[in-house]
């Protein structure tokens, strides 16, 4: 909004000139959607104490976990008026992968709203039923595949981390698999979401990660020089990155050990789908593996415990599943979890931003 309000000035002043640079949006962006989180969180931590919308917490968890139970949730809220508000101010509004991530992550947010109403407010330990919630996320990623499908300026060929020359392109099957990285990626950060400030830590992270990768691939000549698949347009996802990073470290001033807040699923499943859809619009969905590696094994951790359950009737590969919840019941601190997790994360990031050379 405030591009299409300023920049056309600059003829006129040329101090709006500045306007034009995604790199300066870019970073006020992020503060803007920082300060927005620092200004409100206090409200919003209030209003859900009074509206009674308490973190439900499950029997079979870590009994280190039952002090947490009342915390108020659906904190995602918060960074999800953050990350739409700055967006809207901040990026050129005639880019439709702008509209496609915000799409996304407001539509994830929906689907989140929905669980942890059910489940935080009206009780229902279960909320929404695992098929239910599947579905509706398969829809919308479905939506937001054929959307893409349809510009005509975006690839459907995929990116090989580390071979340049390897981009095969898999053409309409390109909807199916962006659907299965959106929701795959939303679902992988739910699941990590059990300590505080886990998840957003990583969630960061990614999203610096990414704001890099689009930068680059909406810069022709910088593509061009890295060999990498240019996407024009894709430039303005950088500003977007910029809203997801400054929302997720104000929100992490109240989620912070010990948490005064949670995110609930209406911010994990949200955040996960930006994830996914920044990751298709950039053409480095594969590296998604790598930069939310730590998503990745917390999910595989999941997977393998409830296969493994079932094969050998009752036998189990780890102490709990997720993975952080073992390593608590092996009896390390909630801090140390986190900390060396947000570590786990830096190290896959740097390793995920050298394949832009290594190629």
């Amino acid at each position: 909004m405030l591009y299409h309000l300023l920049f056309p000035l600059h003829t006129s002043l040329t101090v709006f000139n500045v306007f034009r640079y995604i790199t300066f949006r870019t970073i006020y962006a992020g503060l803007t959607a920082l300060f927005i989180c620092f200004i409100l969180g206090p409200w919003v931590i209030r209003r859900l104490t009074v509206m009674q919308v308490g973190q439900y917490i499950r029997e079979e968890g870590p009994a280190s976990h039952r002090r947490k139970a009342g915390t108020p949730t659906m904190g995602g809220v918060l960074m999800l008026f953050a990350i739409v508000a700055s967006t809207l101010l901040w990026a050129n509004l005639t880019t439709p992968y702008v509209w496609i991530a915000l799409m996304v992550t407001v539509g994830y947010a929906g689907i989140g709203t929905i669980d942890d109403y059910l489940m935080q407010v009206k009780k229902q330990s279960k909320g929404l039923s695992a098929r239910d919630k599947f579905l509706l996320q398969t829809v919308l990623a479905l939506v937001a595949g054929i959307l893409l499908y349809l510009l005509p300026s975006f690839s459907t060929a995929l990116t090989i981390p580390f071979f340049k020359n390897l981009s095969p392109d898999i053409g309409w099957g390109y909807i199916f698999f962006a659907a299965l990285v959106i929701v795959g990626t939303s679902n992988a950060v739910n699941l990590t979401d059990g300590l505080d400030g886990l998840a957003i830590g990583p969630v960061i992270i990614a999203a610096v990660t990414y704001m890099i990768f689009a930068y680059v691939a909406g810069h022709a000549q910088i593509a061009a020089y890295l060999q990498i698949n240019p996407v024009a347009g894709c430039g303005e996802i950088t500003v977007f990155c910029g809203a997801l990073a400054g929302a997720g470290l104000g929100f992490l001033w109240f989620n912070a050990y010990p948490a005064q807040v949670f995110m609930g699923d209406v911010g994990s499943l949200s955040l996960g789908g930006a994830l996914g859809v920044v990751a298709v619009i950039t053409k480095q969905e594969i590296l998604l593996v790598l930069v939310g590696g730590l998503f990745v094994i917390e999910a595989l951790s999941v997977i393998f415990q409830v296969g493994f359950f079932k094969m050998t009737k009752g036998r189990r590969i780890f102490k709990m599943a997720p993975l952080h919840h073992h390593f608590e019941l092996k009896g390390w601190a909630e801090p140390k979890v986190i900390v060396r997790f947000w570590i786990i994360a830096i190290i896959l990031a740097l390793v995920s931003m050298s394949t832009l050379k290594l190629r």
